[in-house]
């Protein structure tokens, strides 16, 4: 080969993907095919590989395992090679207006999809019915597409499915319930949200809903249903809305409505519903009641009028009432509206006392009232149509006429701009900073809102800020306006979110942020009810279609990459010399001082690490302990690199974590890793005994534990842990992680607290282990570090993700996962199940049989201490720790007073070697860990599918790093 093509070759395989960004052939061809279909893709896919940094795109271990484009405009249809990404787990496509066609069935090959999102897009044709083959699918939103024929019935075997939304398409046909020889969606007693509604569904509801479904949301509204509503519906005891509005319902409401104690929203309009009025004087939570327009048994008010002090808006208009409005409606502290017009009311309305604050609209036109006295109200009033109108002049009585109007609808303020500030183009005003910028802009549909003012600015401020809170935008930077309900009596809000920079969003950017909404991700304050959001086409984004053809000749592209490649070369050649001898010299300074190598070259001049009783092996020491490293002194291996056992010439056991080549840190985090651990010194933490960093080597060396993990002896490879040891061991680890926090100067936040990183001792003393991920918290900081998101999969804090900012918190998230270890047994995720949730879903505080709920969770070993208090307080501090919100999370400290607490009142079990002093000792005690394999897991991307705090189940992707 010749000289200068060997160069170039050379200077090829040097700019050439590190070998982990490589894709596996086949989803790159397939990925290729997708993209052959559309227009519009990110530009980054014009060049490299999918693994090596396309937009949207994520992958491990080659394999693409997440696509994640929503709101990047594209066009086009979606391929069938779609289905040949069989390792993909998330697929959101949402909010590209111009993507659609048939969705094809080779989407069923997809085994490992837990999410599919394809909201606001333009699909039609039918669901395919291979859906039924996406068993491990939990989040499915076809919503807002073109979508025809009927609902498949394979749906049903979804058993995993948690979110399902199907709304605003055309579907038709009956709602498919299980045969003898066909699936049903009565089989998805684990999901959460039905959404059906704006489709034209016929048939009944019959055999649809059981006692057994943990359902929140039924939207079936907009459709052609008919039949009664089914008995079984006052089952679901779990269930907030109900929205069964403008069908064809016939019959009366069925009594056991009234069991729904937790529902906050019925909404039974625009049906042929007969019978009684329904008696809800049980739904002491119930917000929005909408009866209207029925057939309803001629009655009076119902008592419920005036008992119910959380409703917010009554609505039964053309509902057979009569009699005289009860003067205490009015009075219910959180109402703000009462539609009651077309019955036959009658007599005074007497609208006097303490009339509630909020309420903003009283409709009783058309009625039969004769009189009124209503002084003590000063807004909206609607009187037209009754007696006392007939022969009114409206200017006299304002409440006559029917064009009466309340305040105008909340808009966010841009005063603080000035009223001269405006921009051109497409940029629009940021409330923020009162600059231009291109907003992401979109519709925000509430389809069960709690409320019906939209005068007030609270609701909608709130809605602002969590929304910048959520979105990691800077506050203020959300801007809402024409804020009205439809014809469907939804909420909807025109939104516009603001870059925190520059005046653009860039394409990562905007890819998470319509994931977030997509995804539910996103979670407004609860008044707001369900939602759903439809993005507009990204203005920066609308001209810049991929794969344009640049203007520019070929052949002058040529000239200039040649020109480019012979300087680089030549700059190669000119800087050999030079850097051979810079190497040399600083081999021989290496030599002769071991810890020459630390500042020379690195921007930190500290010189070699401060030390607080850690020493320095040379790797010879090293090498004759383990026998030069010898497979028969292995004793583990990881990410990192392999852990041996050795003995050093004074007798000393020791475990070397010795690191791979191609795993090494620079010489600056090695250092400040180093010095991290020879300052730690705790009976609960491992401590460090000393290093090698020479021979191109990186090494650490500690004490040899000899009882090896947590996570080993929970699998039954160890010790046999009771009850007692358990709560031992947690105290321990709450110990050693309190010390971290509280009493460390500056404080350490451990990064990677899991089962596999406590060690055992010889009495089964707890020590953490393994600080490789380990972060300072500098008092500047207050509290919280911005960093890269890093951890383990199934301990990662949900919220140090979305935020990125890094607290205490985060390690009681990852301990309240261990905690649950010890309960349980299992590791955070076996199978696709997820620790934390299935918890969360099991727990009944009312289960008579002694085990919480937990009887088929709980570890067999300890079955038996299930039944005590001490076991409860556990749990519940447990679920406390991997609460959500980090703010509601206990402190370590605190932790380790309850465990304490439940230790003391555990019954003594004599000649237990294993035992710990009760008292809360955080002081510096010194101790010795055995290291093991190095977890090095850099967390890519997370979904949080739900829509309520209690009712997420994270998924993460993980690549090395």
């Amino acid at each position: 080969m010749e000289p200068r093509l060997f160069l170039l070759l050379a200077l090829a395989l040097a700019s050439a993907p590190a070998v982990f960004c490589a894709t596996n052939a086949q989803d790159d061809a397939a990925l290729r095919d997708v993209m052959s279909q559309w227009t519009n893709y990110p530009s980054s896919w014009n060049s490299g590989v999918p693994c090596s940094g396309w937009d949207g795109v994520m992958c491990l271990d080659g394999r693409v395992t997440s696509l994640r484009l929503s709101s990047v405009n594209l066009a086009g249809t979606l391929s069938t090679s779609i289905g040949q990404l069989s390792q993909l787990v998330f697929l959101d496509l949402s909010f590209n207006k111009d993507l659609g066609g048939p969705l094809p069935g080779q989407i069923g090959n997809l085994q490992q999809l837990t999410t599919l999102i394809l909201a606001g897009c333009t699909f039609n044709g039918e669901i395919p019915t291979e859906f039924g083959n996406l068993q491990e699918l939990w989040f499915l939103a076809l919503n807002s597409n073109q979508f025809t024929g009927g609902i498949p019935p394979s749906i049903g075997l979804l058993s995993k499915l948690f979110w399902l939304d199907l709304a605003d398409n055309q579907l038709t046909g009956a709602i498919p319930v299980s045969t003898s020889t066909s699936p049903g969606l009565n089989q998805l007693v684990n999901t959460k949200h039905f959404h059906f509604n704006k489709n034209k569904l016929t048939g009944t509801l019959d055999g649809l809903f059981s006692s057994n479904m943990n359902l929140l949301h039924i939207l079936f509204d907009s459709n052609q249903l008919s039949g009664s509503i089914p008995d079984e519906l006052g089952g679901i005891t779990t269930l907030e809305v109900l929205r069964l509005d403008r069908n064809g319902f016939v019959g009366a409401i069925p009594a056991t409505i009234g069991n729904l104690v937790k529902l906050n929203e019925i909404n039974l309009a625009s049906n042929k519903l007969t019978g009684s009025v329904p008696d809800l004087s049980n739904l002491t939570n119930l917000n929005v009641v909408d009866l209207s327009n029925n057939k309803f048994d001629a009655s009076a008010a119902p008592s419920w009028f005036t008992t119910l002090t959380s409703l917010t808006s009554v609505s039964i208009a053309s509902g057979q009432l009569s009699g005289q409005v009860p003067n205490g409606l009015f009075t219910l502290p959180q109402l703000q509206q009462v539609v009651l017009n077309n019955n036959q009311f009658n007599g005074t309305l007497e609208m006097t006392g303490n009339i509630s604050s909020q309420l903003q609209t009283v409709n009783l036109m058309d009625n039969q009232i004769v009189s009124a006295d209503v002084t003590s109200y000063k807004n909206t009033l609607l009187l037209a149509g009754n007696l006392l109108c007939a022969e009114q002049d409206p200017t006299s009585k304002p409440y006559c006429s029917k064009q009466q109007q309340n305040g105008a609808p909340y808009i966010t303020s841009t005063a603080q701009c000035g009223s001269a500030r405006s921009c051109s183009g497409n940029q629009n005003l940021d409330p923020s900073s009162c600059g231009c910028a291109f907003s992401y802009n979109g519709k925000m549909v509430f389809r069960a809102p709690f409320f019906t003012d939209l005068t007030s600015g609270g609701p909608f401020q709130l809605l602002e800020s969590s929304m910048s809170a959520q979105l990691q935008l800077r506050p203020g930077s959300v801007y809402l306006s024409d804020i009205h309900f439809d014809s469907d009596s939804y909420l909807q809000v025109q939104v516009k979110l603001f870059p925190t920079s520059g005046t653009a969003f860039n394409l990562s950017e905007l890819i998470r942020i319509g994931f977030d909404l997509s995804n539910q991700t996103y979670k407004p304050p609860k008044n707001f009810g369900p939602y759903f959001f439809i993005a507009d086409p990204y203005a920066p984004l609308s001209g810049a279609v991929a794969g344009k053809k640049s203007k520019m000749s070929t052949g002058a592209i040529a000239g200039i990459a040649v020109a480019g490649g012979l300087l680089v070369i030549a700059l190669i050649f000119t800087s050999i010399f030079a850097l051979r001898q810079k190497r040399r010299a600083r081999q021989l300074k290496d030599r002769a001082d071991p810890f020459g190598s630390w500042s020379a070259g690195q921007k930190d001049n500290g010189g070699a690490p401060q030390l607080k009783g850690a020493r320095f092996f040379s790797f010879d020491e090293l090498k004759s302990c383990t026998n030069n490293f010898s497979d028969s002194h292995e004793i583990g291996s990881g990410g990192y690199g392999k852990v041996y056992k050795g003995t050093l010439v004074d007798g000393t056991r020791v475990a070397i974590k010795r690191a791979q080549p191609n795993s090494m840190q620079g010489a600056v985090e090695f250092k400040n890793e180093i010095e991290l651990l020879s300052r730690v010194h705790h009976r609960n933490l491992v401590s460090l005994i000393g290093f090698c960093y020479e021979q191109g080597e990186q090494m650490l060396v500690y004490e040899y534990i000899s009882n090896g993990t947590l996570r080993e002896n929970l699998t039954g490879r160890g010790a046999y842990l009771d009850w007692k040891k358990r709560l031992r061991i947690a105290l321990g680890s709450a110990r050693g992680l309190a010390y971290l926090h509280e009493l460390a100067d500056p404080p350490i936040i451990h990064r990677d607290v899991k089962s596999a990183n406590i060690l055992l001792d010889d009495n089964l003393k707890a020590k953490v282990a393994d600080f490789g991920l380990s972060k300072l918290v500098a008092d500047t900081e207050k509290g919280h570090v911005s960093t890269q998101v890093k951890g383990t999969l199934g301990y990662l804090d949900p919220e140090y993700y979305m935020t990125q900012q890094l607290s205490e918190k985060s390690d009681v998230y990852s301990f309240g996962v261990v905690m649950l270890e010890l309960v349980s047994g299992r590791q955070p995720i076996e199978k696709g199940r997820y620790i934390v949730r299935e918890m969360k879903l099991a727990i009944n505080p009312a289960d008579h049989d002694g085990h919480y709920g937990l009887r088929c969770i709980v570890d067999p070993a300890i079955r038996d201490a299930a039944r005590t208090p001490g076991f409860r307080r556990f749990v519940q501090l447990a679920m406390r720790c991997v609460d959500e919100s980090a703010a509601a999370r206990p402190a370590m400290g605190a932790v380790v007073k309850e465990i304490e607490a439940m230790l003391q009142s555990e019954p003594a079990a004599g000649g237990d070697s294993s035992a710990e002093p009760s008292t809360n000792e955080l002081a510096d005690a010194g101790g010795g860990p055995r290291a093991h394999p190095y977890s090095d897991v850099e967390i890519s991307t997370a979904s949080y599918a739900g829509d309520g705090a209690s009712d997420y189940m994270p998924y993460f992707e993980v690549k090395p790093k």
